[in-house]
């Protein structure tokens, strides 16, 4: 990785959780519109393999109609388009323009016309007239149903958006997963910092109550479906400089470097390299639930 990626790590308009450990819509998509290159680095390593997981859980037909929520630059948005074919269409929304413009350039690459790249908010979308009335026949979302404001409310609301017996799949961070990882990159960080990161308990209680098979089966459930199936992708990352230090670009935690210099950034990547030498962390757990269940239909 080159020096000036480190650089842009310290770009004023990423976003850190706000003093009540809460952080906003605007901010989340500032964060990942800057990490847009670096989370594209990690993709075959995290998002890519969960994302093919999670579409071929769900059994997407060819025509289907799929809204993806929370695309990215298309880790299941894509698959999803391949798997529907040419008579099926995929409605990928994000927040980060960034994202949405890597997801445009890949599927052109690879010739998929039947998946659209949306900025939109997931709590207002609407289905497009080119949806049946019916609904959609499937609704996707990788790692993101955690970042939705208020999440059974805003979740519930895009389940309505699902034809009667449609599939929804989500993916989402197993408990184990990122935890020696994430530990030992704020030991490095905390010593740089000007002050403490806020209390970020708020923040992570959305994903938390997702983070194991029994929770994320129940939480399905009480969200108006049936016939869940939750399994889990198991996903060890040998420990090498470029992907521990890439995920952090290419990562939510790219957001506790904002405001530092290009200097401290670098001494934060020297202090965590030797930190996971020092702790003989070998593998990074990127272990991952795929979720998926069949929509009851609502009265």
């Amino acid at each position: 990785m080159s020096s000036d990626d480190t650089v842009h790590a310290h770009d004023d308009d990423t976003a850190r959780p706000r003093e009540d450990g809460t952080v906003h819509a605007e901010e989340i998509a500032a964060t990942f519109d800057a990490a847009a290159e670096d989370f594209d680095r990690v993709t075959p390593d995290v998002w890519g393999p969960a994302g093919q997981c999670l579409v071929f859980q769900a059994g997407l037909r060819s025509g289907d109609t799929v809204l993806d929520v929370g695309s990215g630059t298309g880790a299941s948005a894509l698959p999803a388009a391949a798997a529907v074919g040419p008579t099926g269409q995929v409605h990928a929304i994000d927040l980060s323009d960034e994202m949405l413009e890597r997801g445009r350039v890949k599927a052109s690459e690879r010739a998929l016309l039947n998946i659209e790249f949306v900025s939109a908010d997931a709590t207002t979308w609407e289905a497009p007239s080119t949806v049946p009335e019916a609904g959609y026949d499937a609704l996707l979302s990788s790692y993101a149903v955690f970042f939705l404001p208020e999440m059974d409310e805003a979740f519930a609301r895009l389940l309505r958006l699902v034809r009667p017996g449609g599939t929804v799949g989500v993916t989402a961070w197993h408990e184990t997963a990122l935890r020696d990882y994430a530990t030992t990159f704020l030991d490095a960080l905390g010593p740089h910092l000007p002050q403490p990161l806020p209390d970020r308990t708020t923040e992570m209680e959305p994903a938390q109550r997702l983070d194991t098979q029994d929770k994320l089966r129940t939480w399905l459930t009480a969200a108006g479906t049936e016939a869940v199936e939750v399994r889990e992708l198991s996903n060890l990352i040998p420990a090498t400089e470029e992907f521990c230090w890439g995920f952090v670009l290419g990562s939510g935690l790219r957001a506790t470097l904002a405001g530092l210099a290009p200097d401290v950034v670098e001494q934060v990547r020297t202090d965590f390299m030797t930190l996971i030498t020092d702790r003989g962390l070998h593998t990074i757990d990127a272990s991952t639930l795929v979720g998926t269940a069949k929509v009851v239909g609502f009265g």
